[in-house]
């Protein structure tokens, strides 16, 4: 046995560990979502896992009298081929479960239990194998087992950072897998201590199964949604482009986790979503308005727009994914070089708080539903929005929202911290067919001053302007930095 060969199965299976907790979220996002309730499902079922897994592992430690290091060998080969078969069970079951249930929460506990779990469980094992496979002398234990605890943990930090900064933005999930199921190939095979010609056969033939695994778990995807175009992973979300038809019209979505953020006609290059229209009565309220702020570009569907439709007028759009604004330009038709478009790479919350610069608009499309980034629905926030406009501005923001019922609370909430800094506040309900109960876009409209409207638009915005809500009212609390019980 090498000198340091268990240090560095220690140290990996810690890292890997991690990496799997981080893909579990990206795995799982397009058919959950990824809101605080969805990870905190993953991480406590990982927790659970390991903790299995460590217990048993001290078991078969026990059992193993002669120190024989493969048992660990062994258990490392199964952990790699249940790696192996996570593309699969994406296709096979996630997909299949979360179309038969509506119930996230138990969906995500299920998936992350089958999928992640019995990886986790294996790869637990191993510190306590190690422990006593290394401890040869039962006055050294303590010493032994915080040097195996302690490099376990330096590789799960080691794993968080690498995975989440450099390996999901820049390789993306499915390499990531089957990088992971070939190191922990590689590694049973180092640690495996008695190698002749048949063993090395038998790798060779464990190799072929493992990458068979995760290419099939690519050609099942494909097979099972020829419509997606483009399937990537950012530093921040794993992002669909998809092709769908709509009668005789074609169009190309943008999908993050569960929600569609973006939408176009491929022929015409016209934004589909209809509550995007509402931000087009920043000009009805206020007809000198010149310079627009938008926050939340997505596949910048309404920048597009708004460019088209106003020649002369000039947007900045704060976008914090970069991949976002590249697939943008690459698959929904962006003109990056429009003088009038300033683009800027930032989180929505951080430009507010920092920026100078004076806009007569700002629109708000950073919410994708309940899950809604909570540091941009707060009193702070939305003051700061306030004192980045010019008199007569407005702020627009489009919510996803019920108007009465259980799910209202998200508008309600709004409504009130709205109130409590802008001079007049209105909300429209976009599709005026909806039941009042069930979850819509609402558009939320905040105004500095006293808005001059622009007469000469009121009957091209007539069809828009008659879907407000007059008697809106709420009686929920404000939402501030320290209680913002909404938002992911």
């Amino acid at each position: 046995m090498g000198k340091y060969e268990l240090e560095i199965t220690v140290f990996f299976s810690g890292a890997l560990t991690m990496v799997l907790e981080l893909i579990a979220a990206r795995i799982l996002s397009p058919y959950v979502g990824s809101s605080n309730l969805i990870w905190t499902t993953i991480i406590g079922i990982m927790l659970i896992s390991m903790s299995i897994g460590y217990w048993f592992g001290g078991k078969i430690a026990d059992k193993n009298k002669e120190n024989d290091i493969n048992i660990l060998s062994n258990y490392l080969l199964i952990s790699a081929i249940a790696t192996s078969i996570i593309p699969i069970l994406e296709v096979e079951f996630i997909d299949a479960l979360s179309s038969i249930s509506n119930n996230l929460i138990l969906v995500s506990i299920i998936c992350a239990t089958v999928t992640f779990g019995i990886p986790s469980f294996l790869l637990a094992t191993v510190s306590p194998i190690a422990v006593k496979i290394k401890n040869n002398s039962m006055d050294r234990v303590g010493t032994t087992s915080g040097k195996i605890s302690s490099l376990s943990t330096i590789g799960s930090i080691f794993g968080t950072f690498f995975a989440g900064f450099i390996l999901i933005p820049n390789i993306g999930v499915r390499n990531i897998i089957l990088g992971c199921s070939i190191l922990l190939w590689l590694i049973s095979g180092y640690l495996f201590s008695k190698k002749n010609k048949k063993y090395y056969i038998v790798m060779l033939l464990e190799l072929i199964v493992i990458v068979g695994l995760n290419l099939l778990g690519g050609i099942l995807f494909n097979k099972e949604h020829p419509e997606i175009i483009k399937d990537v992973d950012s530093e921040y979300s794993r992002i669909w482009v998809r092709k769908i038809q709509a009668g005789e019209d074609t169009y190309k979505t943008l999908q993050v986790d569960t929600g569609l953020e973006s939408y176009i006609n491929q022929e015409t290059g016209e934004m589909g979503a209809r509550y995007l229209a509402y931000y087009d009565l920043f000009e009805y309220y206020d007809k000198e308005a010149e310079d627009a702020l938008m926050i939340g570009g997505a596949a910048y569907t309404y920048p597009m727009h708004y460019l088209r439709k106003y020649e002369n007028k000039k947007i900045d759009v704060v976008e914090i994914d970069e991949k976002m604004t590249k697939i943008a330009e690459d698959e929904f038709g962006l003109d990056k070089d429009n003088p009038n478009l300033g683009l800027i790479t930032q989180d929505g919350r951080s430009y507010l708080n920092y920026n100078e610069k004076k806009y007569d608009a700002i629109f708000i499309d950073a919410f994708k539903g309940l899950n809604a980034p909570f540091e941009l629905t707060t009193y702070e926030a939305m003051q700061k929005a306030y004192n980045s406009l010019e008199e007569n501005g407005t702020v627009i923001t489009n919510i996803i929202s019920s108007i009465e019922g259980e799910e209202s609370d998200f508008i309600k909430y709004e409504y009130s911290t709205y109130k409590a800094i802008f001079d007049d506040v209105k909300v429209f309900k976009v599709n005026p067919d909806d039941s009042n109960t069930e979850r819509q876009n609402l558009i939320l409209v905040g105004i500095k001053g006293e808005y001059s409207i622009n007469n000469d638009k009121e009957e091209e915005y007539k069809d828009l302007l008659n879907n407000e809500i007059k008697d809106f009212s709420s009686d929920k609390s404000i939402v501030t930095d320290n209680y913002a019980p909404i938002g992911n």
